[in-house]
Order: C-alpha cells, then structure tokens, then sequence
C-alpha cells in the first residue's frame, strides 16, 4: 500500500510513518497542499493524509483539486479541528473520511478495512 502524507509538520509526519509503517510499502510525504496534486500524480498513492490547516493552499482545497483531478482518490483528513463545519467541508471537497490526530490509532483501522 503507498500512502501520500501532507502534513505541515515534520514531527506530525514522523509519527503518522512510524505507527503506518507495518501497513504501508511506501510513504511518500509532503508538506502542504500545494505539493500535494504533483505528488499525487507522481505516486498514484491508494490513500491519502490530509491536514486541514497549513500555510499556502490548505488541506479542504487540496482535497477538492485532487479528487477533481483523480475522483478515484481515497482521501482522509487528519487534523487537529473536529468541528462540524470543517466536516462538511472536507466531505463537500471529496475526503472519504475524518481522523483526528488525538486518534491516530483510528488510522490504522481505517487503512485496513477492506473497500
């Protein structure tokens, strides 16, 4: 499985890689949105993580261009911001699904659940 992680912080990704790393042959990381259509296109990754939040082109519109551009895109946020409103955006935008990063455990399960 090759995961495509987009995430503004360094120590974020570092964590995201080493608890996904048994479930994931490949992580390819970059750190905001606006890197994240290239690198999508260049790894065809079958998940991708998400933040919300980062400098340049945030994690919602990042999603929207993605699966715009590849609606097969599996993608799931990973953020600090659990409020609704932020929910319905990133299912508005394309995003199969919402983690939080206090339950990054939740990932793991996701990523194995048969599609």
């Amino acid at each position: 499985m090759c995961l495509l992680v987009v995430e503004d912080s360094l120590e974020m990704r570092r964590v995201i890689r080493r608890m996904l790393a048994d479930v994931a042959g490949e992580i390819v990381e970059c750190a905001d949105g606006s890197e994240a259509l290239a690198a999508y296109s260049q790894a065809q990754p079958d998940w991708v993580l998400m933040d919300i939040e980062m400098a340049g082109l945030d994690g919602i519109s990042a999603t929207r261009q993605i699966t715009t551009a590849y609606p097969e895109a599996r993608i799931l946020i990973v953020t600090g911001h659990g409020d609704e409103p932020l929910r319905e955006a990133a299912r508005a935008a394309g995003a199969c699904g919402y983690v939080l990063k206090e339950n990054l455990l939740e990932l793991k399960r996701l990523l194995q659940t048969p599609v």
